[in-house]
Parts: structure tokens; C-alpha cells; sequence
């Protein structure tokens, strides 16, 4: 099958700039559905779908990532400490 240059309007792509898309996931966070944001704005739900997980995963790499491993770091020292705190109880509490 030979593809036509006078392709119809319909099939092809249609491109949305980054402001069409983050206004689309804004309107998604503030707590609309995603049937409900496609049938506003004319695009797919899958689309909105993939938008929306590519603003969070954005959103993970950057600085919410330094927060989250300086966060990570944290409980570990907590950890660490709580454990010594432990063997120090079970120590002192034999001895009595």
C-alpha cells in the first residue's frame, strides 16, 4: 500500500507545545479526571496519561532527587543510631 502525499487532516500528528501540556497535567493535579480534561481540551487520554508521568518523573529528577537522597541519608543515620540505643538498653538491663 502506497502512502498518499494529500494525507487527510485527521490522520495526521498533531504537535502540543510545552504549555498546552503543562497546562493539561495542571489541570489533572487540581483534580479534574483525565475523560473529563480530554473531552476540554480535544486530546487523547493516553496522551494526558503520558504527560502526566513525564511531569512526575521530571519533576523526581530534579530537585526533589537531592531532597529525596539527603532524606534517605537521614533515616540511615537515624537507623544507625536507633540500633546502638537498642544495645545499649539490652547491656544496661541485663546488668540490673
Amino acid at each position: 500500500m502506497k502512502r498518499k502525499d494529500n494525507v487527510p487532516t485527521l490522520l495526521q500528528r498533531r504537535r502540543y507545545d510545552a504549555e498546552f501540556k503543562a497546562s493539561a497535567v495542571r489541570m489533572l493535579q487540581n483534580g479534574q479526571s483525565v475523560p473529563e480534561v480530554s473531552r476540554a481540551l480535544g486530546v487523547g487520554e493516553s496522551l494526558l496519561h503520558k504527560w502526566r508521568s513525564a511531569s512526575k518523573k521530571q519533576a523526581f529528577e530534579g530537585g526533589d532527587y537531592t531532597e529525596i537522597e539527603r532524606l534517605r541519608r537521614q533515616v540511615r543515620q537515624l537507623e544507625t543510631e536507633r540500633d546502638i540505643l537498642k544495645k545499649a538498653l539490652s547491656i544496661f538491663s541485663r546488668s540490673t
